[in-house]
């Protein structure tokens, strides 16, 4: 007796027509027509069965907050932060809870499995890290939340915030962050790099360092990052987050600089609807994309996962916890339009999102974790150009959020836009 089949389901590897069944929490087999018994069975009717989607770039303490105290009017990144700097006084840790928890509940029904966010450290009361810490322990049935100690002002431009970063890592924080190109000089930012790269040596932890999100071509800590990676040992355990500024780097810096970071283990982060929005907002025309170079990244061999960053915060007034919204615009601003390209940008919000968070017992095949989300979706290009309605998503072998299947139709139902919805795209 398990406690869970699926049955009939499609794989992202291609595989059709095989069941999964669930037991104590891990899947107990992945194969065609299991025959036993299960308290608990879904037909999944040849809808695919993904992983988790996994958020390796948010920020949890600001989410929800859109209005309080104020708009963001210029839509710009300054002022974005800015306007976190008038909201951090007036918000409580309680208020940053709550928020948190409801983001929370949005993004599991969305299929999230699992969520990296940064939170400010430039507070000497650490109300962020305070709320979401217990965030974090009220969650863990259902999200694996990991933090990351976010020195928003600048580690060494704010004169605190190398004292509260080391508090929050000592209150259990697990990640060391930083934002190099807000520092006051290239060269603070370099030294910033170098000193919290060390903490998180000699703590054994890993990095996620807000890298160059500017337009500024010149803006190249992700060198020193690479550069401190290697130095200390920590390949593997290093993200640059962002890297706007390679958008607008010239090809023969690139041409030395992804090999270095290549070299140096280090994966990276884009965040394609903030950097869309954000970026180039000081050109006229032509006007900068912003997000950094993809394709060359990817094809370099480095592991890149695509990050939701913010949803209804001063930085963003949009988002509804969706990773596949957040893989569809990483599509087109990147012009990854083959159907390898597409096929990847759905790893890039599961598979390799898992691979930079670390995270363990992750997949759909025997032993893994029983975490996985039934999408109306043949695989996982439909899953993307349809945004796929999630049927039911399940958390260790129990289903935690459900929803009917639906009828994508134009005319009524069974007309053209149902062949649509259902038809099956082959090379």
């Amino acid at each position: 007796m398990f406690d869970l089949i699926v049955r009939n389901a499609s794989l992202t590897d291609g595989q059709t027509g095989v069941d999964i069944a669930c037991k104590d929490g891990r899947i107990a087999a992945v194969e065609a027509s299991i025959t036993a018994e299960a308290k608990e069975v879904i037909e999944a009717e040849g809808y695919l069965v993904s992983p988790p989607f996994v958020d390796p770039h948010f920020h949890m303490d600001a989410t929800l907050s859109l209005g309080t105290p104020r708009m963001n009017v210029s839509g710009t990144l300054l002022e974005g932060i800015a306007l976190w700097g008038e909201l951090k006084p007036v918000q409580t840790v309680d208020d940053i809870i709550e928020r948190a928890l409801r983001y929370c509940d949005l993004a599991v029904a969305k299929g999230i499995g699992a969520i990296r966010s940064h939170v400010d450290t430039c507070d000497d009361e650490l109300k962020g890290v305070q709320a979401l810490l217990e965030v974090r322990e009220k969650v863990k049935d259902y999200l694996d939340l990991q933090l990351v100690a976010f020195p928003q002002d600048g580690v060494l431009r704010d004169p605190t915030a190398m004292e509260n970063t080391v508090r929050a890592l000592d209150m259990g924080v697990d990640v060391v962050g930083g934002i190099p190109h807000f520092e006051r000089t290239m060269a603070d930012g370099a030294e910033s790099v170098r000193q919290l790269c060390r903490i998180a040596a000699d703590r054994g932890l890993m990095v996620d360092m807000h890298c160059d999100e500017s337009d500024d071509p010149h803006s190249r800590h992700i060198e020193t990052l690479a550069y401190e990676t290697q130095r200390l040992g920590l390949q593997g355990r290093v993200a640059g987050s962002h890297l706007t500024s390679m958008h607008s780097m010239d090809n023969y810096y690139v041409s030395k600089l992804i090999p270095l970071i290549a070299e140096a283990g280090v994966h990276a982060i884009p965040n394609p609807l903030i950097n869309i929005m954000l970026q180039g907002r000081h050109d006229t025309y032509p006007k900068r994309r912003g997000q950094t170079r993809v394709r060359e990244l990817r094809d370099a061999g480095i592991t890149v996962g695509f990050g939701s960053d913010c949803v209804m915060d001063p930085w963003y007034s949009l988002g509804k916890a969706d990773m596949l919204d957040v893989a569809f615009m990483g599509l087109h601003v990147g012009q990854l339009s083959s159907r390898d390209d597409m096929s990847w940008c759905f790893d890039a919000v599961t598979e390799n999102s898992a691979h930079i968070m670390g995270l363990q017992g992750y997949g759909v095949a025997k032993g893994k974790d029983a975490n996985f989300v039934l999408l109306q979706a043949q695989d996982k290009i439909d899953a993307i150009r349809l945004r796929a309605h999630r049927i039911a998503v399940i958390r260790a072998g129990k289903v935690v959020s459900r929803s009917a299947a639906v009828v994508h139709e134009i005319t009524k139902p069974g007309d053209a836009a149902r062949v649509l919805n259902d038809a099956k795209i082959t090379d």
